[in-house]
C-alpha cells in the first residue's frame, strides 16, 4: 500500500512539474510565435491588399475584443488619413481552417481585397484559393450588404471547379469578417479617428 501511495505522489509531482515547465515554455515563446505568424503569414497578405497606402499597416494596428476573442485590425492610411482596415477570418475547409485577410474601405464599407493566409487544402485543388488570384479577386468591390457565399448557396462568388468545400470555406471566412466589422463598426471608427489625430 505504501508503494502505491509513493507512486501516486511521485507521479503527481512529476505531472505538476511537467505542466509547469510546458506553461513556462508556452509563455516564453508566445510573443515570438505571434511575431513569426505576423511576419510570414499575415504581412504578405496585408501588403498585397493595402499596396497603395502611405503608412506601415503592421505598425498602425489596434485590437478589439468580441465575445472573448481578440481581433487585430491593421489600418491603411493615405496622406495620414485612415482609409481601410484589414482583419482575418477563418472558415472550415476540407483539410482544416482556411485563414483569410480581408481589407475593407472604411468610407464605403466595400471590400478592397482579400488574400488567403493559411490552409491545409489539397495541393492542386483547394490550394488554388491561395495560388489563383482570380478566385479571391471576386470579393473586391463587394459591399458589406452582399451575401458572401458561393452562387449555389445564394451568394455572389463562383466556386472553384473541384474545390467547392474550399470555396465555401473562403466565403465563410469572408462572412465572419463581414459580421465582425459590422458589429464592431462604431469601435473601429473611434479607433481609426484617433489614429488620424
Amino acid at each position: 500500500m505504501r508503494e502505491m501511495i509513493s507512486m501516486v505522489v511521485v507521479l503527481t509531482v512529476l505531472s505538476a512539474f511537467s505542466g509547469g515547465m510546458l506553461a513556462a515554455v508556452r509563455t516564453g515563446t508566445q510573443d515570438k510565435i505571434e511575431n513569426q505568424v505576423l511576419k510570414f503569414q499575415k504581412a504578405p497578405a496585408i501588403k498585397k491588399i493595402l499596396s497603395n497606402v502611405s503608412n506601415d499597416p503592421l505598425q498602425d494596428r489596434f485590437k478589439l475584443t468580441d465575445n472573448d476573442q481578440e481581433i487585430t485590425f491593421f489600418v491603411g492610411k493615405v496622406d495620414n488619413k485612415p482609409q481601410a482596415v484589414v482583419l482575418e477570418g477563418k472558415g472550415k475547409g476540407y483539410g482544416g481552417d482556411v485563414g483569410l485577410m480581408v481589407g475593407i474601405d472604411i468610407e464605403t464599407d466595400a471590400v478592397i481585397g482579400v488574400w488567403v493566409t493559411t490552409h491545409s487544402e489539397t495541393p492542386g485543388l483547394g490550394s488554388r484559393a491561395k495560388d489563383n488570384p482570380d478566385f479571391v479577386s471576386q470579393f473586391s468591390g463587394l459591399g458589406l450588404d452582399k451575401v458572401f457565399a458561393v452562387k449555389n448557396d445564394g451568394g455572389e462568388i463562383d466556386a472553384m471547379s473541384g474545390a467547392t468545400i474550399t470555396s465555401k470555406a473562403v466565403c465563410m471566412a469572408a462572412k465572419q469578417v463581414q459580421e465582425l466589422y459590422l458589429r464592431l463598426k462604431p469601435e473601429i471608427q473611434k479607433q481609426t479617428q484617433q489614429m488620424a489625430n
